[in-house]
């Protein structure tokens, strides 16, 4: 089970309804979005972090490991703003920092809300939910079948890996490349193969376009939905606020 799951099943949140904490999250995410870059994203990316690792008690380390992915791979992406290409060849691009930046603290405000909702709400709980919704059935069981493949795809990568490396395939840099090379040929194979017997396995069952599947009751309390939307209204609060300030100094 991923790192994500677990912290979402282990969540003090985890009985709290999945709309009511959509709304809290995507406050925030409409914050990060659509407050000006500065000194907007920071707000916004700080006051979820509170709200994640103090509201909601999201496990810290938990939470660092999840963005660590996402946020190396923005750092990474925004590179391209520092540099212009033409006629020349290479060149810093004019007001490319200033660019990377604003794209930096927006990407990171939005990974933090996002790794806010899902480290407090299953997927389980949102799938069926989302299939009730006329029109978006469809959509909620191509989502659940790829997560699910998703999470047999790595737990077939790690059995592979380890047995890579019982066997030394990690001893020098020549035997680490033909591993990489096997584990990649054979997670290709065994995903086809897989996927194939989940079809197979959908048609015996009398597959007709929609699965039945049972949803657990979850309380929509008046007083968490109300205090819902509280984090993302601070947020464009202290920003305007100080936008302001910083306009009439």
């Amino acid at each position: 089970m991923l790192a994500i799951d677990v912290a979402a099943y282990r969540s003090p949140w985890r009985r709290r309804h999945p709309a009511a904490k959509a709304v809290l999250a995507g406050g925030l995410l409409l914050s990060a979005l659509l407050l000006p870059p500065w000194p907007g994203a920071p707000i916004t990316a700080v006051i979820t972090l509170v709200v994640a690792l103090g509201w909601a008690r999201v496990p810290p380390r938990a939470f660092l490991r999840s963005a660590r992915a996402p946020l190396a791979f923005i750092v990474t992406g925004s590179v391209t703003f520092l540099i212009s290409v033409d006629t020349s060849g290479l060149a810093w691009a004019p007001g490319g920092a200033v660019r990377a930046g604003e794209v930096i603290g927006r990407c990171v405000a939005a990974v933090f809300c996002q790794l806010l909702f899902a480290m407090t709400t299953p997927l389980a709980d949102v799938l069926p939910r989302i299939a009730r919704r006329p029109g978006l059935s469809g959509l909620a069981e191509v989502a659940g079948l790829v997560y699910r493949m998703l999470s047999v795809v790595l737990e077939t990568v790690n059995a592979i890996r380890r047995a890579q490396a019982d066997r030394l395939g990690t001893r020098s840099w020549r035997t680490r490349w033909r591993s990489v090379i096997g584990l990649a040929a054979q997670v290709f194979v065994l995903s086809f193969d897989r996927a194939r017997r989940l079809e197979a396995g959908l048609s015996d069952r009398g597959y007709t376009g929609s699965l039945a599947v049972s949803v657990d009751s979850l309380p929509l309390t008046g007083r968490f939905l109300a205090l819902a939307p509280l984090p993302g209204l601070v947020s464009a609060g202290l920003t305007l606020a100080l936008t302001s300030a910083c306009t009439v100094a």
